[in-house]
């Protein structure tokens, strides 16, 4: 039997018509598709594609200017050590150093320590210095994003009715990226079983569910029983997702299976349409839709 097919999208879609949100999945889908002789097996109208960018941006008070909001120290106390300890692992696994973060720092404010945020504000700014593609404001904004889903109720409860309503009955293959690998992570390991979901294929693309602070808030973590295979995707420059799902990062049982070796084309490395275009990656999702 032809199974459903669910695409969990990541932050930053706000204000986007979400009709053409799954279009550019779809299309990216099946250029993917084309690299080994395939072509999407299922109607569109199985492929379901739950989107609440605006709901996110709204219920998160969304900004531009997260790094400006962390300088600041503006943001609810909870909230910036949260985001400091992960752009600060960032910076330790990108390789960026110290003295590059001094460098973009007037002297006065050079001194590392907790909750200095001109220090924090330093290291967006000597990522967007020193690592080609790879957007400050851009890991400040996602790390806003997913405090905001684990520590408020109202956003993750809003943002989870909609996905929820998209894993219906039948057999279903479910697709994540970003922020999404977390929303669709913490509802089939937390709902699958008494739902009943079944769900042959769990893929996460670009996901930050191995950073520490993220893997602690979705703690205590598991393989979801409702899901039979869990594939994982990344490009090994990506900084959002900075680590493979693998035994040393993100320990479950069964263990989940890693490509670490996409080429993903998006300026950020980051990009949905780089990882769905990967020939392996939409010939897993192929397989598993069709098998």
């Amino acid at each position: 039997m032809t199974k459903e097919l669910v695409f969990v999208h990541g932050r930053a879609q706000e204000k986007k018509d979400s009709a053409a949100l799954k279009r550019e999945w779809i299309e990216a889908w099946r250029a993917g598709l084309a690299k080994t002789g395939k072509d999407i097996p299922i109607s569109e109208s199985d492929i379901r594609f739950p989107y609440y960018g605006d709901t996110l941006y709204a219920l998160a008070a969304g900004t531009d200017s997260a790094p400006e909001v962390i300088i600041r120290g503006t943001a609810p106390a909870a909230e910036l050590p949260f985001e400091q300890s992960v752009i600060e692992e960032v910076q330790r696994v990108a390789g960026i150093t110290d003295e590059q973060v001094e460098a973009v720092l007037a002297p006065e404010v050079r001194e590392r320590g907790p909750l200095n945020w001109e220090w924090v504000h330093g290291i967006l700014k000597a990522i967007d210095r020193h690592l080609p593609g790879a957007s400050g404001t851009s890991i400040a904004l996602a790390t806003k994003d997913v405090y905001h889903y684990l520590r408020n109720p109202g956003v993750r409860d809003t943002i989870e009715q909609g996905v929820r309503a998209a894993l219906g009955d039948r057999p279903t293959v479910v697709v994540s990226h970003s922020l999404g690998t977390i929303v669709a992570f913490n509802l089939l390991r937390r709902d699958g079983r008494e739902r009943e979901w079944e769900v042959p294929l769990f893929v996460t693309l670009g996901s930050p569910l191995a950073v520490t602070a993220i893997r602690a808030g979705v703690s205590p973590i598991g393989h979801p029983a409702c899901v039979g295979r869990w594939f994982n995707a990344m490009d090994e420059g990506d900084v959002v997702a900075l680590y493979p799902l693998d035994r040393a990062h993100f320990n479950v049982n069964p263990e989940v299976e890693n490509k670490l070796d996409v080429k993903n084309h998006t300026p950020n490395r980051h990009g949905i349409s780089g990882y769905l275009s990967d020939p392996v990656v939409a010939a897993r999702i192929f397989d598993a839709v069709v098998s």
